[in-house]
């Protein structure tokens, strides 16, 4: 990692005394507090948790953006109308304090909390909420991340200051579970359809983004880091931690390194290795969280717009059922987890993963690693072993395709499981030629319809609503003004039958009824194959137990601390320090982390007495080295390399 220089800081407002007595500090490291001097309301210090991660997010636009880590920040910002607990997912009160149905089932009426201000002090009311739901209903760009939400909505009205009324067409039995972000009116009005598609949404210092929620961005440097900062206005109270930094790390060497030096207090997603190496460290703890996530290969079935039109350039030989099929008996899905995961997580089969255990299907017929049935399933389906080990069909047609990998997933996990797949399809006659790609260009490709097979993933939500959504016909790309645009389906999987299922079961309010349908839709994909699953993964997780507390698992007692269904953990986090006042041995690092530059990292961490030490003996030679100190001051700051490996 290269060397990073001094921290910048903002110093309008502060007295040369003090700027002196900051700079002395900072440069000596003192952890746990940092300028003020940024919000001149503020008080003398600010505590500062600092998460590490390998992924940036794709977009700062919730619109935009459909990076898990992209929603981590949405949330966090913006509010919904009920939220899932944090202990068992049931449905609690967010920006509505209660809900209910209509006597005739035509509408649901929600009573939104009154005296609520945005961040930026302007109020917050069903009017906001209304303009939000209208917006997604009538937008066909905004709805290809909440589409499924709105699908039985008519319109969203707001009748006074907090009373909001979504009509349906149909009863509907996931209005206690949309997950459509409230965002401002008086911001989003003057982004029309055509703006918001390039609209960067990403707040600045002097213009933070205007959100509800707990916390909002104040800054963004693309691939090193996001920050985020405690909205006071957030109607459960500000947070007791002033600001929230995503680091960004190019690999998990140095993610874990950056924990062990305490460079940051949080990494999530590590890899086993990492994660085994800050086991059993003081001041560290770490845990294995179960999470709600899998990981698949993404066959093109045929790509298509919505309204059927064929696009892109997949293999055709892909449409058929039966190769797909006998693809998935090629696969050791338990060496990946063993190789790829290092046993963080478990086989995986259907599309609702098993910490659903209600909803989550075991398929009546489970594919398991068999390549002797791969090949005579390939030889039945027509696809004869050619004389240079590929197999073909009868019209020649050999069985050659594109696998693409993603450069920025987490511990190198898909190039790794690429890798693997790679020598599986060749055992039993399939060619495959990977490549590595971003995250950014593998969707802008999928939208294209233009490949053959992909690796990724998806985090699945506790209502599988969303996810089922993800397979349906009316979910393929679509043409805009010209221009051709991703949509939810990434295999273009069409399947009629399968979309009157999605249809019963997004208006069947009998719990009993719709599960038996949501797991005969798992049960058809799995037939069909447009994915082949490989894991579901567990999310090991790690931080600094010597410096923060509070941390709210979802689900109780082993469910992730960060990354969840809502923002618990960050509304309960506080500094070890003020929670207890346990004197520090020289050279600890028990105190929350300081707020430098995130851009930049100390190359060592002196102990707090001895930062003390140095801020006295600079405030003492202010009076003579003033002029000086100042105009190197501004040298350094002009001069930060924020380069990072």
């Amino acid at each position: 990692m290269s060397s990073l220089s001094v921290r910048t800081r903002l110093l309008a407002g502060c007295s040369v005394a003090a700027l002196i007595l900051g700079a002395g500090l900072a440069g000596a490291g003192l952890s746990g507090t940092a300028s003020a001097a940024d919000d001149p309301g503020a008080s003398s210090t600010r505590s500062v948790f600092t998460v590490g991660m390998t992924q940036d997010i794709d977009s700062a636009n919730p619109f935009t953006g459909i990076v898990a880590v992209a929603y981590e920040m949405f949330q966090m910002e913006y509010p919904t109308l009920t939220e899932y607990s944090a202990s068992d997912f049931s449905i609690v009160p967010g920006l509505a304090e209660s809900w209910s149905e209509a006597a005739d089932k035509k509408s649901w009426t929600y009573k939104i909390r009154a005296g609520l201000t945005w961040s930026d002090g302007q109020p917050l009311t069903a009017a906001d909420a209304a303009y939000s739901f209208n917006r997604v209903i009538n937008g066909q760009y905004e709805r290809t991340n909440y589409g499924s939400y709105v699908g039985n909505i008519t319109k969203a009205v707001a009748t006074d200051a907090t009373t909001l009324v979504l009509s349906v067409e149909k009863p509907s039995p996931i209005m206690e579970k949309l997950l459509v972000y409230i965002i401002p009116e008086h911001i989003w009005k003057s982004i029309d359809e055509k703006a918001i598609k390039s609209y960067k949404n990403e707040g600045t210092l002097a213009s933070p983004t205007v959100g509800a929620g707990p916390y909002v961005m104040i800054e963004r440097r693309v691939g090193q880091f996001i920050r985020m900062q405690a909205n006071p206005n957030f109607w459960r109270g500000k947070p007791a931690v002033d600001e929230i930094v995503f680091k960004i790390y190019k690999n998990q060497d140095a993610l874990g390194q950056a924990l062990k030096k305490g460079e940051i207090d949080f990494a999530d997603s590590l890899e086993s290795n990492v994660f085994k190496s800050l086991q059993n460290i003081p001041g560290i703890t770490t845990v294995s969280s179960t999470y709600s996530g899998f990981n698949e290969l993404s066959f093109n079935t045929g790509a298509a717009l919505d309204d059927g039109t064929p696009i892109g350039d997949g293999n055709p030989l892909l449409k058929d059922k039966a190769l797909r099929q006998a693809l998935g008996w090629a696969i050791d899905r338990d060496a990946l987890v063993a190789k790829v995961l290092g046993g963080s997580g478990s086989p995986a089969s259907t599309i609702v993963p098993t910490m659903y255990a209600a909803l989550h299907l075991d398929p009546a017929n489970p594919v398991t690693y068999d390549p002797t049935k791969a090949k005579s399933l390939l030889d039945a389906a027509g696809y004869a072993v050619g004389s240079d080990g590929i197999r073909a069909d009868a019209k020649g047609n050999r069985l050659s395709f594109r696998l693409l990998a993603r450069s920025d997933s987490s511990g190198g996990a898909s190039t790794k499981a690429a890798a693997f797949i790679k020598g599986y399809f060749a055992a039993v006659g399939v060619e495959v030629t990977t490549k590595v790609i971003s995250s950014d260009a593998l969707t802008e490709i999928i939208g294209q319809g233009n490949f053959d097979i992909f690796e990724w993933g998806w985090v699945v939500e506790p209502d599988p609503n969303y996810q089922l959504s993800t397979f349906t016909c009316a979910n393929r790309s679509y043409v805009d003004g010209g221009s051709t645009y991703a949509n939810l389906s990434d295999s273009f999987y069409c399947n009629p039958a399968y979309d009157a299922l999605f249809e019963q079961q997004g208006v069947e309010t009998d719990v009993a009824k719709r599960t038996a349908m949501i797991k005969q839709m798992q049960q058809m994909l799995y037939d069909d194959a447009p994915y082949i699953l490989t894991y579901y993964y567990d999310n090991p997780e790690a931080y600094r137990s010597d410096r923060f507390t509070g941390f709210v698992p979802q689900p109780a007692p082993k469910g992730s601390l960060l990354f969840q269904y809502g923002t618990w953990s960050y509304e309960n986090l506080k500094p070890v320090s003020e929670v207890t006042a346990t004197p520090e041995s020289p050279g600890s690092t028990n105190t929350a982390s300081a707020a430098p530059d995130p851009g930049t990292q100390p190359e060592s961490t002196p102990s707090s007495s001895w930062g003390l030490i140095a801020g006295i003996v600079i405030l003492a030679l202010v009076i003579i080295v003033v002029v000086v100190v100042l105009a190197q001051r501004r040298n350094r700051d002009l001069d930060v390399d924020d380069d990072r490996e």
